[in-house]
């Protein structure tokens, strides 16, 4: 298909508007298709998913605005491809809100949005560049731009997402994936390479009395024959099956389940191991004592008086961790112009991080910290140029150096003032035999100091700003299905998420925009006057605007 820019958005004498009296005129302009349609639909960026399409060659494709915003429209309103079709065809909101009702024909179909999913998919695989996310991401700037969001002050959470695979015991795994391979030589008419025994897998109704109907005692029986027979399929049809993806996914699961032929203990199987060969991406992991399998959203919301707008966001594994999320926010991020406050939970805020956040002009303060509390002694002793110059009491040491290496301050002091200090089983000091010893890490001492100053007014009202963005994955759970997703595997999984995100922002402008019509209504102004002034700040003015209402 070649790539042409939707510029056919002008109304039309035929126009289904004109159809409307002034009462369902009135309805559709308070609904959620006007401001849609004026102010989120313009900034969608046709140009950004040119490389999706032939230049100038082949049959234009339905217009690309068209289609990511009716992706966005699916998300807010929660809709399949077939209900989603039904309404661009049917509704005049739908239609009013992408800028169709002029046309004669909708130019969509029943394949056209499953199609441009696939197309971001395999871009995404052959590059590993992710237009939606950029365009989501972009679209979010513009909309805190608008709404004069500074983004001075961020804040930032991650959810476990639940993989829509089944979860499967090691038994089930082992035998899906061997019957899987066998399947498919069968139907490759290669069965003549397996012994007769090893066609019993192709049989659908075996799977229920091999995995389940057995008593706990027989399990580890099981285990043991099901791998001898993995390990022979696996040796039977290396050369002729060795491409294919069944026979990738038995090698990977042997890899995971196996060591030099015998089965590994549970506590060996590591958390990247396959869950399931339906979604080879998803992992597993533990938190809160709570196992989780699939993968793990990350997003920061930038905060201001006319509302909140998620501007970025990240998708992984489940085993990525919320310290490796900050990583990235701060690098992507990277030198603020002004100081900017990133507030976080406390599994975020690392040594490094807390480095390299400072470095950007960024703040990264936690509600709380992870771990064990540190002693609130060690923020007691005078440090200056990598030296213990004061104990909590006062005393100075008799010598203190810095190991470089190990990143430790070591202090020696006299060994009976130590023996008779009122601090004595608070302090962290050891008593040798000649003298008493204090060793510091840098990382204890930053720790310590962290934890005081989160005791602060400052850090306290800051941390309550938090609160809100803690609603997010409930939100996405409740409205959005997040853990419903129809699709498996990380790229396709990160996609909808991203879907989600961009409808999440978009219901925020709406509300936002319908909140100001709201008082312009009570001010006695008119809602001409109304549209005209928010169609110029949305749509042509680069200059913040602060309403000031």
């Amino acid at each position: 298909m070649g790539f042409r820019i939707n510029e056919t958005q002008q109304i039309s004498l035929n126009d289904r508007l004109k159809n409307l009296t002034v009462r369902e005129r009135k309805i559709l302009d308070n609904s959620w298709a006007k401001p849609f349609g004026d102010y989120i639909f313009p900034l969608i960026n046709e140009e950004r998913f040119m490389p999706l399409f032939c230049v100038d060659n082949g049959r234009p494709p339905s217009p690309v605005n068209v289609v990511v915003g009716s992706l966005l429209l699916q998300e807010m309103q929660q809709l399949n491809d077939e209900e989603m079709l039904e309404s661009v065809l049917l509704d005049i909101r739908f239609q009013y809100a992408l800028r169709l009702t002029s046309f004669d024909e909708m130019p969509v179909s029943d394949r056209t949005l499953s199609r441009f999913r696939a197309r971001l998919y395999e871009h995404e695989m052959d590059t590993g560049e992710d237009l939606l996310k950029e365009e989501i991401e972009s679209l979010a700037e513009e909309y805190a731009k608008r709404m004069s969001i500074k983004g001075t002050l961020k804040r930032m959470d991650s959810l476990m997402i639940s993989s829509s695979c089944k979860r499967m015991g090691r038994l089930e795994l082992m035998y899906t994936c061997v019957s899987n391979l066998v399947s498919a030589i069968i139907a490759s008419n290669e069965g003549h390479l397996l012994p007769e025994h090893l066609h019993k897998y192709a049989d659908e109704s075996n799977k229920n009395a091999y995995c389940y109907r057995l008593k706990k005692d027989d399990v580890q029986t099981r285990l043991e024959a099901l791998k001898e027979d993995a390990l022979l399929v696996y040796e039977l049809c290396s050369s002729a099956q060795g491409g294919t993806d069944e026979f990738q996914l038995l090698e990977r699961m042997l890899n995971d389940q196996t060591k030099e032929g015998q089965l590994k203990p549970n506590k060996d199987i590591k958390p990247t191991s396959l869950q399931n060969p339906s979604d080879e991406d998803a992992t597993f992991r533990r938190k809160n004592g709570v196992g989780y399998q699939g993968y793990v959203g990350n997003v920061v919301e930038d905060c201001g008086e006319n509302g909140n707008i998620i501007t970025k966001y990240d998708f992984d594994v489940n085993l990525h961790s919320d310290s490796e999320f900050a990583a990235e926010v701060i690098e992507k991020l990277g030198v603020q112009e002004e100081r900017t406050v990133i507030v976080v939970d406390g599994a975020y805020p690392s040594e490094a991080n807390i480095e390299a956040a400072k470095l950007n002009n960024i703040e990264l303060v936690p509600s709380a910290l992870s771990g064990a509390e540190p002693n609130p002694i060690v923020n007691e002793f005078q440090i200056k140029e990598e030296t213990i110059t004061r104990c909590p009491t006062g005393n100075a040491p008799i010598s203190s150096d810095f190991n470089e290496e190990k990143e430790t301050i070591r202090a020696c002091f006299d060994r009976s003032t130590c023996e008779n200090c009122p601090l004595l089983g608070q302090c962290p000091v050891k008593i040798q035999k000649r003298q008493a010893v204090v060793t510091l890490t840098i990382t204890t001492i930053n720790r310590a100091a962290l934890a005081e100053a989160i005791t602060t007014e400052e850090y306290k009202e800051l941390a309550r700003k938090r609160n809100g963005v803690e609603g997010i994955p409930s939100v996405m759970r409740r409205r959005y299905g997040v853990d419903d997703m129809p699709v498996r595997g990380l790229v396709r999984s990160k996609m909808r998420f991203g879907f989600k995100i961009g409808a999440i922002n978009a219901k925020r402008v709406i509300k936002f925009i319908q909140s100001i019509a709201l008082i312009y209504f009570f001010k006695g102004k008119s809602m001409d006057n109304f549209t005209h002034f928010i169609y110029l700040f949305f749509c042509r003015s680069l200059v913040s605007i602060n309403f000031g209402f």
